[in-house]
């Protein structure tokens, strides 16, 4: 008897239908739900929501899309679209590497949603847009000579999502109270209560505290990191 095979629970293992109406289509499914994980977060999406904001029926939507989990691989996938990728040959590997990690960020930062995503499900997606992201990095760091790319392309990225995960919940925490990032920092430290010198974010000029760029303080923390991760995989570069 022939073995029964288990198909891959992906959107892209499934093949895509023809469109029952032209306004309505899986990109057209995809960018609106984007629009609406970045509004709302991922709780707020749902594919009854998704049919109405579309004039589309449930019925309609499933013939493109056939569970929230196929749309969110579909939204991820989207979103991945927007990141730079890095070079697969470059001298400069450390620069090509620094710009593909602050793009990914850039963008986990305009979605806020993905690095959550991603921070629970890592980088278990088969999207040509996340392949084709990989891929780059893979022959960027194979080019230079790591023997093993693979791993190495793991640790910058674990670096990434972990850093783009605490500061998007941080900036989705701001969003929601309303204020700006200074202002909501002010509120949580008022100077009275707070030593400029204990925290980072504020300094002390003539007895008065002054918020610091929160916003160039969170690039900073970034750049630092990675360059520490950088330095640790040059260390395995053979010479």
């Amino acid at each position: 008897m022939a073995a029964r095979t288990t198909p891959i629970p992906s959107v892209w293992a499934r093949q895509q239908r023809e469109a029952d109406q032209p306004a309505l289509s899986r990109a057209a499914i995809v960018r609106e739900a984007v629009v609406m994980l970045d509004a709302d977060g991922i709780e707020a999406l749902s594919m009854r929501k998704l049919g109405a904001r579309l004039n589309a029926g449930a019925t309609s939507l499933y013939r493109h899309v056939a569970t929230k989990d196929e749309l969110m691989e579909l939204a991820v996938d989207e979103v991945f679209g927007e990141i730079t990728p890095p070079p697969t040959a470059c001298p400069e590997w450390r620069d090509a590497a620094t710009e593909a990690a602050r793009s990914f960020r850039t963008t986990a930062l305009r979605h806020p949603w993905l690095a959550s995503v991603l921070g629970q499900a890592g980088l278990a997606y088969l999207g040509p847009n996340l392949m084709s992201y990989s891929e780059r990095l893979a022959g960027l760091f194979a080019a230079i000579g790591f023997p093993e790319p693979s791993r190495a392309i793991d640790t910058v990225l674990s670096y990434v999502i972990g850093m783009s995960t605490t500061e998007a919940a941080w900036l989705t925490t701001v969003a929601r109270s309303g204020e700006s990032e200074v202002g909501f920092i002010a509120r949580l430290m008022p100077a009275a209560q707070q030593a400029a010198s204990g925290h980072e974010h504020l300094t002390s000029t003539q007895g008065a505290t002054v918020i610091l760029d929160p916003a160039a303080i969170r690039d900073a923390k970034f750049d630092y990191g990675l360059e520490v991760v950088l330095d640790g995989l040059e260390m395995r570069l053979k010479p």
